[in-house]
């Protein structure tokens, strides 16, 4: 890895270091996704530090995850880190990891508004016949109820991996470099990286309202990730930055 820029290469070392260590730490009882996950900002679990370390981890069911985060981060972090400077780069990077963990963040709680307005209302009620939250669990306490929402229903909503910062940048190489001809797979000729660009964000916004039971990717998330990076390079811009 000797020829890859610094700041690129030490986030993929990073990255990889956090996903083998994901894999043995359960060993000996340490969870780091459950504990530095990004976490619904309702739920008892969650802390600001998961808004940073959440996009260090990835998931271990498949290495694909991050491979193609880590891959994409090696194709276009590069030359932006060339253009933008190291520092410059790098808080690029970070300012669209913790966008689009703001953005995911914002999704849960539009997507939970009615379920915690319904819980509300049962526990208004009451509750005089109990709530049954799962096959075998039914709850008589109204402050039980509040508790199983806070601490398991709540702290299932859980998110990882660099997607959304490498979006970011995918954005990023987009604006910079908007007529660089790009190969994408089972396409035999190149397309403009401008066209590229539009055609991810318009297909994350597709996914993300299409709301498909089979897919539990964080799209929004991946938004959050083009619209900060779109706002730090407009003020960027707007600031006279040499590079621009």
């Amino acid at each position: 890895m000797g020829n890859i820029t610094p700041i690129v290469k030490n986030l993929i070392i990073i990255n990889v270091l956090c996903w083998l260590a994901t894999i043995v730490l359960p060993k000996v009882d340490i969870d780091l996704i459950n504990l530095f996950g990004l976490h619904y900002w309702k739920a008892s679990d969650f802390n600001l530090v998961q808004m940073v370390s959440y996009m260090f981890l990835h998931s271990v069911n498949s290495i694909s995850h991050l491979f193609f985060n880590m891959f994409a981060l090696f194709m276009f972090g590069q030359s932006l880190e060339h253009v933008l400077g190291q520092k410059r780069f790098l808080i690029y990077y970070m300012v669209t990891g913790i966008g689009a963990g703001l953005i995911q963040e914002l999704t849960w709680t539009l997507e939970l508004q009615s379920v915690t307005e319904e819980i509300s209302a049962i526990a208004a009620s009451g509750i005089p016949g109990g709530v049954r939250v799962s096959d075998t669990e039914v709850i008589y306490s109204i402050d039980e109820l509040f508790k199983w929402q806070n601490e398991v229903l709540f702290n299932r909503y859980i998110t990882v991996g660099a997607s959304g910062a490498v979006y970011g940048l995918l954005l990023a190489f987009g604006m910079i470099f908007p007529n660089q001809p790009m190969y994408i797979l089972f396409v035999p000729f190149p397309i403009k990286a401008k066209y590229i660009v539009i055609g991810y964000g318009i297909l994350e916004l597709l996914m993300g309202f299409g709301n498909f039971s089979f897919d539990n990717v964080a799209h929004f998330a991946h938004l959050g990730g083009m619209i900060f990076g779109f706002l730090l390079l407009v003020y960027w811009r707007k600031k006279g930055l040499r590079q621009f």
